[in-house]
């Protein structure tokens, strides 16, 4: 991954339009995959992720070393004109709250009767076409994968709870597929864990969304 480039003095943003501008990067992307901040009234960076919290926001790309390099270069200080102080355990807070907004949504689309689990049932939604995405457990196997896909190889793939966690969303032993219906739900689970690949740790999880064609590993 390229070095991030040199940030001019910034300050934190009017949060207007459809995009925002990397604090560190300066690059612009949609706040749906990105990482918003602000600073609490003690003076210390929180991060937003569901971009709510009073306050000017300070904006970075979602990924790990961004958030490394804002820290260690003193970026969210000068984004907010003021001395602030930045959490050591900052980028464990990132990772652990997007992991609960994926783990979240997926809960939020079966309680809206917009997500299935089990194999014969998640292959029925791939039949009819129904399925937008496809979850399935780090640790289920690719075999089964590729025969819950036959036919429906374009339809993205997030991979990044185990099918003990995901026993816990639907109140089962064991889950290793979930098909969401194409919708709000769907996209959002998307985002969220686009988010989550880009700041997860390297090695910690195999945490990409991917059609069944491109298997990956995070850090490979």
């Amino acid at each position: 991954m390229a070095p991030c480039a040199p940030e001019p003095g910034s300050d934190a943003q009017d949060e207007k339009g459809r995009h925002r501008r990397c604090a560190l990067t300066r690059e612009e992307g949609v706040p749906e995959l990105m990482l918003r901040f602000v600073v609490s009234p003690a003076g210390v960076v929180v991060p937003d992720l569901d971009a709510r919290l009073p306050g000017r926001g300070i904006w970075l790309s979602a990924r790990r070393d961004v958030i490394e390099q804002a820290r260690a270069r003193g970026v969210f200080a000068r984004a907010a004109r003021m001395q602030v102080k930045v959490p050591e355990n900052l980028l464990s807070q990132v990772e652990g709250g997007l992991l609960r907004r994926v783990t979240d949504c997926i809960g939020l689309a079966r309680r809206a009767g917009q997500a299935v689990s089990g194999f014969t049932k998640a292959r029925e939604w791939v039949v009819q076409h129904r399925a937008a995405v496809i979850v399935h457990a780090l640790d289920g196997s690719r075999e089964e994968l590729d025969r819950l896909l036959s036919g429906g190889r374009d339809i993205p793939v997030v991979r990044t709870l185990t099918a003990g966690e995901l026993a816990k969303v639907f109140g089962r032993e064991r889950v290793v597929n979930v098909a969401l219906a194409a919708g709000g739900l769907a996209e959002r689970l998307s985002h969220e864990n686009t988010r989550f690949t880009g700041v997860a740790q390297s090695g910690s999880r195999v945490c990409r969304t991917f059609p069944a064609d491109g298997f990956e590993q995070a850090g490979q």
